[in-house]
This record gives structure tokens, sequence and C-alpha cells, in this order.
């Protein structure tokens, strides 16, 4: 018999789908069932967000729907979190929850309540599955979740639903959008006018050209073909590779790499916003620049306030790129050399430095990863000092959680791409503060015998809010911690770990774990407050 939770499932699979992560609950043993028959393997996690970000990992290597399964009540509501950060980093995250159907709940109320109502503010759509239609609601489901402004879908499937016979798959399936670029018209032809007319242009990507067909390849040639130099976002890094000298890095978090790119910005004559997102900037980034002087193309409409432009299309933004340089000539650009000059201050500026630190570390960490390497980064002034320094050759290398910043996302992270991707390798760069949140999920890496290296920056401080308490002349409250042996929890969990305290011992440490079959932890510690000054 084919059931709707077979239908659901295996629109999954045919949408590539082959890792479905979560906790099961009695609500939804018939769909983790279904699941495994359709080909889909679920992977179990220690808490549901944890989950929510292991099947982002997946979608990162696949490009795949991300799925998110959840029991009832308290396992529903563990996956709020996850979907909100799912929504505002633009994941196609499926979230799959079990329901206790509407008849029983009328009289029972045991871990009962309305669970579309909680996460309908966070999705792209919350359904509830009915009998005889599964096959179109899954199908709605994935070509909401994936179509060009990528967000989170929610599906209720309760209990008798998931279990009922359903008819055999209509084989209704809604046709992917084509890529739209702007019309042409005299708006497009004022915006290749002032394109023409630029002396000092600068292209800003985000992450909207990582769901665009061929996005990082048009953002290269047209970079290569006009000598444009590019910023990107943080989670857009390596759409140009960074070792490209027009690329000038990724940004939007660091107060130090402002101090060096806004200024280029406010001297540029022409901004050109290429799938740009600004819910990735902090608030330096509020009208970096002046609105005449931006062309903007994005998958969906802008309505944050961040920046202005005179001329603004939702449309796929590769496309547009396209569509504004078609017919112009290369022409010598930045006379006085400036985007030169501001690589070279980046550089310096996040150079090793003298002694030990996080520079230090992160500039080992970088030297030390292999080939093709995907490193996922936790939030915290980590990430901020690691996303300087570490280059990326290709979109996608370093994961991390960009619009909602939510901490102990790096582990989960890395451990759904891994599994996704086995022939990549992959690295976890967390703090001590994040870890501690999600300890639990290095049972997750010991069960899955992933062979990921999980870095933790040990000073036991929550570094980045600390900072901000003295800069705002405030107290220190509620930011420093308890150090933890993560050496000896690695061990007790019958994993690998160390604790290194300087860079010649990390880069052993890091060659040895690379060289392993399972994972490894490695403690590094750092004086407090070693990010002073460096972010």
């Amino acid at each position: 018999m084919t059931t709707s939770a077979d239908i659901i499932a295996a629109r999954l699979a045919e949408a590539g789908v082959r890792h479905a992560f979560g906790l099961p609950g009695g609500e939804v043993v018939a769909l983790v069932e279904a699941l495994e028959r359709a080909g889909i393997r679920f992977v179990l996690a220690r808490h549901e967000n944890a989950a929510g970000f292991m099947a982002e990992g997946a979608w990162a290597a696949t490009g795949a729907p991300a799925v998110l399964v959840a029991t009832v009540g308290p396992g529903m509501a563990n996956c709020v979190n996850v979907t909100a950060n799912a929504q505002q980093d633009r994941v196609p995250l499926i979230v799959l929850t079990g329901r206790i159907p509407e008849a029983e709940a009328l009289g029972f109320s045991h871990q009962v309540l309305d669970q579309q109502a909680v996460l309908r503010p966070l999705v792209k759509g919350s359904f509830e599955a009915r009998e005889g239609a599964c096959d179109l609601l899954a199908d709605k489901a994935i070509a909401l979740a994936t179509d060009p402004a990528p967000g989170p879908v929610h599906i209720d499937l309760p209990v008798p639903v998931a279990t009922a016979a359903h008819a055999p798959d209509r084989g209704f399936r809604r046709a992917p959008y084509a890529p739209a670029a702007p019309a042409e018209g005299p708006v497009l032809e004022a915006a290749r006018a002032a394109f023409a007319a630029a002396e000092r242009p600068v292209i800003v990507a985000g992450s909207g050209l990582l769901a665009s067909p061929g996005g990082a390849e048009v953002l290269r040639e047209t970079a290569a073909r006009f000598g444009i130099p590019v910023l990107t976002t943080y989670k857009a890094k390596g759409l140009i590779d960074e070792a490209d000298p027009r690329a000038l890095g990724g940004h939007g978090l660091s107060p130090r790499s402002d101090a060096i790119v806004l200024p280029l910005l406010a001297q540029a004559d022409l901004v050109i916003a290429c799938g740009y997102d600004a819910i990735e900037m902090r608030a330096g980034w509020h009208r970096p620049w002046q609105p005449g002087r931006c062309i903007a193309f994005s998958a969906s409409p802008d309505t944050q306030y961040m920046h202005g432009a005179d001329a603004a299309w939702v449309c796929d933004p590769a496309a547009g790129l396209a569509s504004l340089t078609l017919g112009a000539a290369p022409k010598p650009l930045w006379p006085l050399g400036e985007p030169e000059l501001a690589r070279a201050a980046l550089a310096e500026a996040f150079a090793p430095g003298e002694g030990w630190g996080p520079s230090a570390a992160f500039h080992a960490i970088a030297a030390a990863r292999p080939e093709g390497c995907v490193t996922a980064v936790d939030t915290g002034a980590h990430r901020i000092l690691l996303s300087q320094i570490l280059g990326c050759a290709a979109p996608r290398r370093l994961l991390q959680s960009t619009g909602f910043c939510t901490m102990g996302c790096a582990l989960p992270l890395a451990m759904g791409h891994a599994l996704s991707r086995p022939d990549i390798p992959a690295l976890v760069v967390t703090g001590d503060g994040a870890l501690d949140m999600i300890l639990g999920e290095l049972a997750t890496l010991r069960d899955l015998a992933l062979p990921i290296p999980v870095v933790v920056m040990v000073d036991g401080s929550l570094a980045l809010i600390e900072m901000k308490q003295r800069a705002d002349g405030r107290p220190n409250a509620g930011v420093d911690f308890g150090t933890t042996d993560y050496a000896a929890v690695a061990a007790a969990m019958g994993t690998p770990g160390c604790t290194v305290s300087d860079a010649g011992a990390l880069t052993g440490a890091l060659a040895e774990a690379f060289g392993r079959d399972g994972p490894s932890v490695i403690a590094v510690r750092i004086p407090r407050r070693a990010y002073d000054g460096r972010i």
C-alpha cells in the first residue's frame, strides 16, 4: 500500500533529497519509515535545532532541499530558531512535523498546540497535509521552498493522514522558473549609460547570486572583462575567487574592514548591487553609498531601507548583471588604483601580527586546510576575524549563519555537508561559548564517524559581547564562564582530542586530524580579550 507519507517521501527523493535530519517521536515514525523506503536516510541528531543546521549543510553540498523532521509539541517548538534562520538566510528548508489529528485534539491536550500558528510567521507557507492531496502538497512545498527567493516551508502531517492509503501520484509538476532578465526599455538604457560612463564602479555581490544559475561565472566574467573590483557579503564569499586581484573579500560585520572598504564605496561613482541582501550587514552599513549611484538586481523586493538605488529590478541577479553590461566596452577604471590600495590595506590589517592569538591561529588554519576544504564557522568574534582571513576560491566554502547569526551552527553545518559530500573535506571552527551549547552533537559526530576536525577557540568568554560592554562603558556581566576540558570531553566520547596554544602545535594537530578516518577535537587556548583591535 502506498501511503501519504510515501508520496511525500517520493517527491522529496525526486527533488534530490538523500538525507533527512531530526528526532523521531511516535507521531512521525511512519514518515521516517517512508523516507527510508524512498532512499532518504534519516539521520538522528541530539536536538532539532542542530538537525536543521545539518539539513542546511546538506543543501549547501547538493543544492537539494533541506529536510528537518520533528515530532509534535516540544519537537516542533525546538524547530523555531533554525526555521527563523532559514527564513533570514534564504535556506530552502522543508520542516515536516507530526500532528495530533484535529478530532483527537478536541478532547486531548497533552503536547497539543497550534503548530502552524507558531511557524507561520517564519515560513513562506505552512500546510496541513490532507488525505488524497499529498502529491500536490509536496510539489507546492518544494516549488515554494526552492523558487528564486528560497526559504523555509512547513508541512504539518497528522498521524492518520501519514498512514492513510494514497491514490497513485497524479504526476503534477510545477515547472521551475526560468531566469528572468530586466525588461528592455528607457530605465535599462539609462542604467547602461550610467555603467558606460562610470570610471569608479564597484560590484557588491550577495547571497542572491548563489541561487542564480551561473551566478558565480557571470560575476567573474564581468569583473575580469571590465576590471571592476568586487566586494561580497560573508555568505557570498567565493563567488569570485578571493585570490583574484579584483576580489576585495567579504565584509559586513568587521569595523576594522569597514574602515577600509566603506571609504572606497564612498568614492565609487557607481555601485552595482547584485544579489545583495543587507540582512547580513551591521549597522555601519546603513546607507553606505548615495542612492543615486546604485543599480540593484535582486530576486525579491528590497524592503529593508539599508541602502538606496536609483534603478532596481526584481529579476535573476546574474541575468541583470549581464543585461547591464551588454554592449559595453572595457576601459581603464579607478585611475588612482584605490581598489589595489584597499586590498593591500586589508591584507595588512588582518595579518598574523606579533605573538600568539586568534589571528595567528586562523592563518595557521587557512594554511593547513586541504584543497577544496569546506569550513563551517560559528557565531562570535572568531567568525568575524576568520571571515576576513580565510580566503575562498569558490562559493559555499565558508558556511555560517549570517542573517540570523545563530550560535551552535558550525558543527551541524559541517556534519550535514560531510554526509552529503564525503569526497569534500570539512572543518569546524567554533568558540567555547557556542560549542558548550551543543556538546551533545559531539556524540552525533562520533556516531556518524565523520572525518571532521573540530577546532574550538577557548578564552572562557563571550568575547564579542564583552567587547561591546566595554565599548559602551558598561560593567562586565553575564559574559564569562568556566573553561571546559574539550580534549577530555572528546576522549570520554571516544574521539581523539588535544589542547594547543601556539601556531606550530595547531598546525601539527590539524595535519594529524585531517589524516584520520574519524573526527577530532582541537582546543585552541587564546588569551582573554585576544580579539581586541583585531576585528
